[in-house]
Parts: structure tokens; C-alpha cells; sequence
């Protein structure tokens, strides 16, 4: 199967550079996997659209603010750091972290160059260059400060590169979801951003259960696909946990012929990971998955998916096809754009039954 099969034409304007004006207040677009049948609705929609017994699970990483805007030492040149992910080398302590990290001026940035954060809350060095613009980074303070709080007080939220504007003050909460509690991400798992309090409330009472599962969404949610065959690409591991309480309740809804439907395709790929490894069970666990879902994949966990609507050529329109089908997904992002949904983290919601 090749690439070029996900592409389609996606006006600019159709890119959402806003959150909606209020959180859960997005509209929704629900395809049928066997009928391909199409249903405009909204979010707030959602009790009305699911069965009761219905399993939602959620993914309830945190975002954290990993893009980092400083100053080399000593010429004072702007620079500008995104942590990737920890390296956990042996050299890690509270202040002192090694990182993965995309850094700009990367050509000036070489092994050895320092840089400054906040006017010195936090401190870097470059230790190794990697392919694509990757360099290994030494991160550290010399308050006695952890280096996770310095990030958190000087970093700004890593909002995805086609939304074309600085982050504001406001991002801090909206591109996080109401359920966010394990901090990891640099990338929200925006399914779960149409959330509010008050839907989970009317989801209980409808009799629609919800459970929550954790992945830590790292930068290969951006990763384009640069080859033309689809499974020659490979997805970069990102870390992930199943506690106890989750596996139980999602093999309770398994075993009694209850729908688990995944908000999300980062829930979608730690469900059909962990179960891959553990004999078609989910069980409680922890660990990291690099699985890619492309047409042709045997789904063994879900049976429904809440979605954002993705980019063109993308591995998460791969994953989504993969689970509605080719050409009903295709139907359906059509009927998106003909109706002038919105795209990408801030944009519109897709459900799949």
C-alpha cells in the first residue's frame, strides 16, 4: 500500500488554529464502520450516541511544557530547544537530566555549545548530534531546583508546528484534558480534549463507563512519513502504563460483550499493543510500543473510536482507516472538508461505531 493513498486536499483555512469557544462544544462527525453511514451531531451529543455498557477509555497523560526559548552562552544568540523524550542515562539525577531534543539554530548548536533558560533557571549543553536536526542534551540547574520543575516554570507549551501562532497563556489549560494526572507528553492526546467535567458526568448517567490508561505522546506523533511504502515506515517508541484497575475493568466489558471504544489513537495503540504481547489480553502493565496500525491490522481490543480528524499522508489517517476502512474513511473526511469541519488538535471530533 502506498503513501500517497492517505493524501487529500485540505483547504489551509480548515486548520484549526483556535480551540473552540468552549471546551466540549466541537462538532462531531460519526461514521459507521458497516454501513459507512454519516451523522453530523456535536460532542455534547456523545451520551446520546453511545449505548450504555458502553467502555470509553481515555488516556490520561499530562502535557508538559517542553519547548524551551533561551540564549546561547556566552554570545547571547537566541535559541530554541524541544525535548523529545528522556534518555534515563546513568547520569540522570532531580538536577541533572539527559534529553533527545530538536534545537534550533541547529547548524551553530554543535557538541559542546551551552545554552541558558530563564535567565538561569536552567542550563544546557549539547553532547551528541543525531539525524534530523536530533541532539543529545545535558540539561541542568544550580538552585537545587529539579530540572522537571525548571521546565515547568520556564518551558512553554509544544503546540503542534501547523498551527501557525506563538503559544498563548491560555494553551496551558486548553491544550490539556480535564483527565490529564501522569506528566510525559509533548504532545496532547487531543481526542480527549472535547472533554468537560459535566460530559463525563452525563456519560455516567447514561450508563456509559469510563476508564483511563496512560501514554506519554512523544514527537513521532509528527513524524512524517518519509517513505512511499507504508509499512516500510516505523513509529518511534513512546513509554506507556496499564495500571491494575483499567485492565481489569477493560477485560470486565471484553468478557461481557460491552464495547471498548478508545478516545483516541494513542489509547488505540496501548490497548492493541498491550494486548499483542500478552496472549489478546490487557492486562496490567508497563512499557514502550512502537506499533504502527496501517490497513490490514486485526484489531483484538476496540470496537469504536473518538478521533480528531488528521493529516493528510499521516500514520494516525492510516490508523483511522485502518479501523473504518479505506475508502469510508476517505468518503467521510470528504463529506469533513464539503462541510467545513475543522482539522487537526484544536479542530472537530470523529466518532466510529
Amino acid at each position: 500500500m502506498l503513501v500517497r493513498e492517505f493524501d487529500f486536499d485540505l483547504p489551509p483555512e480548515l486548520i484549526a488554529q483556535e480551540p473552540p469557544p468552549e471546551r466540549g462544544s466541537a462538532r462531531l462527525l460519526q461514521l459507521s464502520r458497516q454501513s459507512g453511514a454519516i451523522v453530523h451531531a456535536g460532542v455534547r451529543k456523545l451520551p446520546n450516541l453511545l449505548t450504555a455498557g458502553d467502555l470509553l477509555v481515555v488516556n490520561d497523560t499530562r502535557v508538559f511544557p517542553a519547548r524551551l526559548l533561551g540564549r546561547r552562552t556566552p554570545s547571547g544568540g537566541a535559541v530554541e530547544c524541544l525535548l523529545v523524550g528522556r534518555t534515563h542515562a546513568a547520569v540522570d539525577e532531580p538536577t541533572v537530566h539527559i534529553w533527545d531534543a530538536l534545537v534550533h539554530p541547529g547548524q551553530k548548536l554543535k557538541r559542546g555549545a551551552r545554552m541558558t533558560f530563564g535567565d538561569g533557571t536552567l542550563f544546557g549543553e549539547i553532547l551528541a548530534s543525531g539525524s534530523f536536526g536530533r541532539r543529545s542534551v545535558r540539561l541542568w540547574t544550580e538552585s537545587g531546583q529539579s530540572v522537571d520543575a525548571a521546565i515547568d516554570q520556564v518551558g512553554r507549551v509544544p503546540l503542534p508546528p501547523y498551527i501557525k501562532r506563538p503559544d498563548a497563556d491560555a494553551d496551558r489549560e486548553r491544550y490539556q484534558t480535564v483527565f490529564a494526572d501522569r506528566r510525559g507528553s509533548v504532545a496532547a492526546p487531543t481526542a480527549g480534549l472535547h472533554f468537560t467535567r459535566e460530559l463525563l458526568d452525563q456519560l455516567h448517567v447514561a450508563g456509559i463507563e469510563t476508564t483511563s490508561i496512560t501514554l506519554h505522546v512523544g514527537y513521532g506523533t509528527f513524524q512524517p512519513v518519509r517513505v512511499d511504502d507504508v509499512a516500510a515506515h516505523h513509529l518511534e517508541s513512546e513509554r506507556y502504563a496499564v495500571g491494575a484497575v483499567a485492565a481489569a475493568t477493560i477485560e470486565r466489558a471484553r468478557a461481557d460483550r460491552r464495547r471498548v471504544i478508545a478516545v483516541g489513537t494513542t489509547t488505540t495503540r496501548t490497548l492493541e499493543a498491550v494486548a499483542r504481547v500478552h496472549g489478546g489480553q490487557v492486562v496490567a502493565s508497563e512499557g514502550q510500543t512502537d506499533l504502527f496500525i496501517y490497513p490490514g491490522f486485526d484489531f483484538r481490543v476496540i470496537g469504536g473510536l473518538l478521533t480528531n480528524f488528521h493529516v493528510p499522508r499521516s500514520s494516525l489517517l492510516m490508523l483511522v482507516s485502518a479501523f473504518a476502512g479505506v475508502e469510508a474513511v476517505r468518503a467521510a473526511y470528504a463529506v469533513a472538508v464539503q462541510h467545513r469541519y475543522r482539522f487537526y488538535s484544536y479542530g472537530d471530533a470523529m466518532l466510529i461505531l
